[in-house]
């Protein structure tokens, strides 16, 4: 997964007007293919410029959920689908889920100015290509497109730094005291025991703690876990 950006060399392609552009058009164009959705009209007329004038992308916009659905059902799929998580129709990610319903390969992206933390992660779960903040530069979202569009996932680092007091987490996945010192002394390679003496608590205590932090980090293993928490700066 990338975590910042990188430029990458233009596609060639000719930029269009994508509002010249009808969908039969764009289906039968070799330029990048984008679906946008956004209710804020300021919105969708910029990332559509940035994208054709930039990406050389021809895009088709519309203002809600439903209609996203409707083009992708008449015309899809598309190199890629780019949803706002506040707009109409959306539901937090179910719009996400329905896009994946009408096309399983669907390389979808969530965009928000001020959706919580956590809800990067839960989309990037959901089978999201990543997670695009509103305040992008034009460069750095023409080159996140392109990273989705090859196949990568793409999310800012600054997406999982918590140092702002904006939880990774969901409220009901949040560690308890005792599981981030368990996490911490995970995070230093302390086996269980080590950890317990650290701790003034029982081997099995610890095991408990860790068994909980595991299943709400969604980790397969104590490493799984540690490797979680370092990326995310949990600890």
């Amino acid at each position: 997964m990338y975590r910042a950006t990188e430029s990458i060399g233009s596609s060639g392609s000719t930029s269009m007007n994508p509002a010249t552009l009808n969908a039969e058009q764009i289906h039968k164009s070799d330029s990048l293919r984008v679906l946008l959705a956004d209710d804020e009209g300021m919105v969708r007329d910029a990332i559509s410029a940035y994208l054709a004038n930039q990406g050389g992308a021809c895009v088709i916009s519309v203002e809600d959920s439903e209609s996203a659905l409707n083009v992708l059902r008449s015309d899809g799929p598309f190199d890629l689908v780019l949803l706002d998580y506040d707009m109409p129709g959306m539901n937090g990610l179910d719009g996400l889920k329905q896009v994946k319903n009408i096309h399983a390969d669907q390389k979808v992206a969530i965009f928000s100015g001020n959706a919580p933390k956590w809800v990067v992660q839960d989309a990037l779960k959901a089978g999201a290509s990543g997670f695009l903040p509103k305040r992008m530069t034009a460069d750095t979202l023409v080159n996140a497109v392109r990273i989705m569009v090859s196949g990568e996932s793409y999310f800012p680092i600054e997406t999982f730094n918590t140092s702002t007091g904006d939880p990774m987490l969901p409220p009901e996945k949040q560690l308890s005291l005792r599981e981030k010192q368990a996490l911490k002394g995970l995070c230093e390679g302390l086996t269980n025991k080590e950890i317990a003496r650290e701790l003034s608590i029982e081997e099995v205590t610890v095991k408990l703690h860790i068994r909980t932090l595991c299943r709400k980090l969604e980790a397969k293993n104590r490493t799984h876990a540690a490797i979680i928490a370092k990326e995310a700066n949990l600890i």
